[in-house]
């Protein structure tokens, strides 16, 4: 029966992400068409004719920006790991030992190959490809896609190198290096979350297609932080701990990318044409003909249409 429960705790979680994301798109259709991010209230730097400054000075606003960021993604991860490796091992033990011994020999099969999706080599791959894919793609500000995809990747392995020598945390059995924050579970958010921004604020624009979006990566992180704990590689917290680095990570990096580009807009293509007005019937005008004056005769219809048509 745990072997089984187990399962359906996968199989849950990814149909309540894509069930939500449903029920959120569908809410945004139903809303007034805006760009998905009209919400986001960080002042730009740029309009949509383009950056005020050179782009070497833009560049640099972007980096301040992001470090500026990540100096409180260390802060807030250093003092997280802190609590973790002091008030973890009482959460992380009992379901280390649940878990392994609920496993199924055909399901951890396939997730060693799904937790391939979150390793290092793979997502830096994919941020390069999109970088590549991006710059050739843009309209305007070309090098940005190139630029934020490749600070990430410097940024992400320093950030973490950085905070795996502050908060020193031994693995499960079998794992023992450091474990703290899980790396293939904050991977899946930051880089593909980055990726995914991009294309959506280049080719979309729309709040229903943001929501899809994040969905997807929602569900490849969590798939990610699922596959590890399954196979025993990170403790419950370190998997927590990964969500929530990953995320304050794509924060800063969406954020500065706003900050330097402005909001994202709805393609010209995308916006609908407007209605073009049209000559109303003789027997609508007819309806909202005045009262005719003392001695004056009364207008027809067809003559008020024609007096209408005369002044447009």
């Amino acid at each position: 029966m745990g072997k089984i429960l187990l399962f359906l705790i996968w199989l849950v979680g990814i149909a309540v992400i894509l069930g939500t994301a449903a029920v959120l798109a569908r809410r945004a259709r139903a809303g007034p068409a805006a760009a998905g991010s009209s919400r986001f209230r960080i002042p730009p730097r740029a309009t949509a004719a383009g950056p005020a400054e050179p782009v070497a000075q833009t560049i640099a606003w972007f980096l301040v920006f992001v470090l500026a960021g990540v100096a409180v993604v260390f802060a807030i991860m250093a003092l997280l790991g802190l609590i973790v490796v002091h008030a973890g091992p009482p959460l992380d033990r009992p379901v280390w030992h649940w878990v392994g011994g609920h496993q199924l020999h055909l399901w951890a099969r396939e997730m060693k190959n799904l937790t391939k999706i979150g390793d290092t080599y793979t997502t830096r791959a994919a941020a390069v490809t999109a970088a590549v894919c991006l710059a050739v793609s843009w309209r305007r500000m070309r090098w940005l896609p190139p630029v934020a995809l490749g600070t990430l990747i410097v940024v992400h392995r320093v950030l973490t190198h950085a905070i795996h020598l502050v908060v020193t945390r031994v693995g499960p059995p079998g794992f023992p290096h450091g474990t703290f924050p899980s790396g293939g579970s904050e991977r899946c958010i930051v880089f593909y979350g980055l990726i995914g921004y991009l294309i959506w604020r280049e080719f979309s624009g729309r709040r229903p297609a943001a929501i899809w979006a994040g969905a997807v990566v929602a569900c490849l992180a969590f798939n990610e932080g699922y596959s590890r704990l399954y196979l025993g590689m990170h403790w419950t917290t370190d998997v927590l701990s990964g969500w929530l680095y990953g995320g304050l990570l794509l924060a800063v990096f969406i954020a500065a990318v706003r900050w330097v580009a402005g909001p994202a807009r709805i393609p010209a293509t995308a916006v609908t044409a407007p209605t073009v007005a049209t000559e109303p019937s003789p027997e609508l005008t007819a309806r909202h003909d005045p009262l005719p004056a003392a001695g004056e005769p009364a207008a027809t219809g067809q003559g008020t249409a024609r007096a209408w048509k005369d002044q447009q």
